[in-house]
């Protein structure tokens, strides 16, 4: 059984109570990257072995990942830093509903509960509450391995016709945001159990997807770049287990560091290498006045000017899971900032409880306007989405006063220890009670 059963209830009334005005000094650790650990708890369902993946970071994402591997037939155990899964006896290939509504990867993961048991029925995926989440690119790529699909409002059911998954092409680029990079990770996970080689068109590259890429082939899967072109899978019968480690998350470590620097502070991430941060969100760190300096096998990050207004716009580079924390931040800088979201054009829903403490900032469609430096006083605010919270955390550790952020349940599917890093590094807060 998972040692990590309890899931909170999406109505958590815990509060996070933070005292601004501290500044944030010190070192801390990084935890194993979220979006990348939920990815490979897909993959793993692929493997005819038992497969442990190591430095996991402790989310409720996690947990809920084991308990869906668990219950559609594959046991796993989340011990200490390790997720391990052994291979299924039976498979029972429906998702929950009660968990994937609460996820954001459902698809992926019916994307290999169908490569294994041939159908697989699931909800539509949840997660934050920021926006829709279409998955039309997951769906041509199981119609493509061979699947015929039953769609409603709610779920989508999946048969393949064959023994398994057959040899496909399928584009995964979609006109709004370009390569999908859950499509591409749904692609992949059908392609390794294809008798044959299958062609994903205009593959995604970011480093959820060249992590599970690396697990599969570790596993015997034929793997081949073509460019960003296309991506090329040769599929087997037999997927080796073994240990494979989650790379640190380099969207925690960049939450911490604008955290950090938004209070003049300055934080050493001791396992968190600057080659981690991709060389585009380097540059934009850098225009806002950040800089980060290789220190003992880490990153130091500081920002000795203080902040500094930017032009920018988020892409599979820059990172949209950074942009409302990088919103925060950008309160305290002196001109007009602006941020185009290109990955979801809704993501704004930090910005009218950002106003509520005190921030001049607008959203005009994807743009994301800031203008500052804007004194942040204490209020009452609240969000459903995880790196809105964060942002939220990031403005009241330099806003006057106790500010109460509610959202902790979102909080901590995406961060494990976060609050605890943020008080070791200075920051005066607690969890209470409403």
């Amino acid at each position: 059984m998972n040692d990590q059963t309890f899931l909170l209830p999406l109505t958590d009334t815990r509060a996070i109570r933070i005292t601004g005005g501290h500044r944030l000094q010190g070192t801390t650790s990084v935890q194993g990257s979220k979006n990348i650990a939920l990815h490979l708890y897909a993959g793993a369902l692929l493997a005819d072995e038992p497969l442990t993946l190591t430095g996991i970071p402790h989310i409720l994402d996690t947990q809920v990942c084991s308990e869906i591997l668990t219950r559609t037939g594959t046991p796993t155990r989340v011990v200490g830093d390790r997720f391990e899964t052994a291979p299924a006896t039976a498979w029972h290939p429906a998702v929950p509903d009660e968990l994937g509504g609460r996820i954001r990867t459902t698809a992926v993961l019916a994307a290999g509960l169908l490569a294994r048991a041939g159908r697989v029925r699931f909800p539509l995926p949840g997660g934050d509450a920021f926006c829709h989440r279409l998955i039309d690119r997951h769906l041509a790529a199981m119609e493509a391995a061979g699947a015929t699909l039953d769609i409603t409002g709610t779920h989508v059911e999946a048969h393949l016709t064959g023994r398994g998954p057959q040899p496909f092409t399928t584009n995964v680029t979609t006109q709004k945001w370009g390569p999908s990079l859950g499509a591409t990770v749904t692609a992949m996970l059908l392609a390794a159990r294809a008798r044959g080689t299958s062609t994903i068109l205009h593959p995604n590259a970011e480093p959820e997807v060249l992590a599970t890429a690396s697990m599969l082939a570790a596993g015997g899967v034929g793997i081949t770049w073509e460019g960003t072109t296309a991506l090329q899978v040769t599929g087997t019968d037999h997927i080796t287990g073994g240990s494979f480690p989650v790379p640190p998350d380099r969207l925690e470590a960049t939450t911490l560091l604008l955290a950090a620097a938004i209070t003049g502070g300055t934080v050493h991430l001791d396992n968190f290498p600057v080659s981690g941060f991709t060389a585009a969100l380097v540059a934009t760190l850098a225009d806002a006045g950040i800089e980060l300096a290789p220190a003992n096998g880490g990153t130091l990050a500081q920002c000795p000017a203080g902040p500094r207004c930017v032009q920018t716009a988020t892409t599979s580079a820059t990172c949209t899971d950074i942009q409302p924390q990088l919103t925060a931040f950008l309160t305290q800088a002196p001109g007009t900032s602006r941020i185009e979201e290109r990955i979801y054009t809704s993501r704004a829903t930090h910005v009218d409880p950002l106003r509520a403490l005190g921030a001049d900032v607008t959203a005009d469609g994807p743009t994301i306007t800031v203008h500052g430096p804007s004194p942040l006083t204490a209020a009452h605010v609240a969000s459903q989405d995880i790196r809105a919270v964060a942002a939220l955390v990031t403005a009241a550790l330099a806003a006057e006063g106790t500010t109460t952020i509610q959202g902790i349940y979102h909080l901590q599917r995406g961060y494990g220890s976060l609050l605890p890093k943020l008080a070791t590094l200075g920051a005066e807060l607690t969890v209470t009670q409403k």
